[in-house]
């Protein structure tokens, strides 16, 4: 097939990676997805030939190497790395434990940090390859009650831009993509945790997570439809750093820059003002 690539993608059994290994399949693509459990691939895709299912701990480096060492030996070769594994947790930042907020990160920002660097000698001697890690809107213009969430995915953004700006020399790819909100299982309890510990004067953050529970299969976004952006976003040379995914995500970006813009100037004398 024309334009056919090698992807790998983590946290492919559920939500939007399900839906990004399923619609690539049927375009003909060559997938290894990554799960903590491989079982949890439906029998159907793990019968199709271009289909390879891994167990993988993405916080263990030797998993993660070991699951691209396959890659390489079924397909010859990587083309597309999508860190597409996360999940939410919401609570004020004094409500969360240390344990809860090492757990988020570890997952959301330390995972893809370790998956690109295990990555990177394939793309390398290659001279190319494309890296795509799933961010948040929340990492650009965060909600009520989701500080560590909006941290961790606010680091991804981080990441994600200077890496673009290390491999381009080498002919890598780095996109950011920001999705809003895709009719997926984010909103479920497989997908979404919520601190264990709860203060009465947070009231107002229970009531922001009772209006996002009930977006729930309401959400604007077609899961179905992000493979065939993603393999635009592939074939495109000069590649955004940046992707906004959905309706959504793009209106409350320009939200926040214009919401930016206007801070920056209302403050320019006082930025101005420690100039010698």
């Amino acid at each position: 097939m024309e334009n056919s690539k090698i992807w790998y993608i983590t946290g492919a059994s559920k939500g939007m990676g399900q839906a990004l290994t399923e619609q690539l399949l049927l375009q003909g693509q060559k997938v290894a997805a990554t799960s903590r459990q491989a079982s949890a691939f439906s029998e159907i895709i793990r019968k199709n030939e271009n289909f390879l299912p891994l167990q993988v701990d993405l916080t263990d480096e030797k998993s993660i190497a070991d699951s691209l060492q396959q890659t390489q030996n079924k397909f010859g070769r990587i083309d597309v790395i999508v860190n597409n594994a996360g999940y939410g947790i919401g609570g004020a930042l004094e409500e969360l434990s240390e344990q809860e907020i090492q757990d988020n990160f570890n997952v959301n920002f330390f995972a893809v940090t370790k998956v690109i660097q295990q990555a990177l000698p394939y793309l390398r001697n290659q001279c190319s390859g494309h890296i795509i890690n799933i961010s948040s809107i929340a990492g650009f213009a965060p909600g009520t009650g989701w500080s560590i969430y909006a941290a961790s995915k606010f680091a991804v953004n981080g990441l994600s831009e200077a890496l673009a700006n290390d491999l381009k020399p080498l002919g890598i790819h780095v996109t950011s993509v920001l999705p809003g909100w895709f009719r997926t299982s984010f909103a479920h309890p497989e997908s979404i945790e919520f601190c264990s510990k709860q203060i009465d004067d947070y009231q107002f953050i229970r009531e922001a997570h009772q209006k996002f529970s009930a977006l729930d299969g309401k959400q604007q976004g077609n899961p179905d439809k992000i493979a065939d952006a993603f393999i635009t976003l592939t074939n495109i040379p000069n590649a955004p750093v940046h992707l906004f995914l959905g309706s959504d995500a793009y209106q409350r970006a320009n939200d926040k820059i214009a919401q930016l813009s206007e801070e920056i100037e209302q403050w320019k004398n006082l930025s101005e003002s420690t100039d010698f």
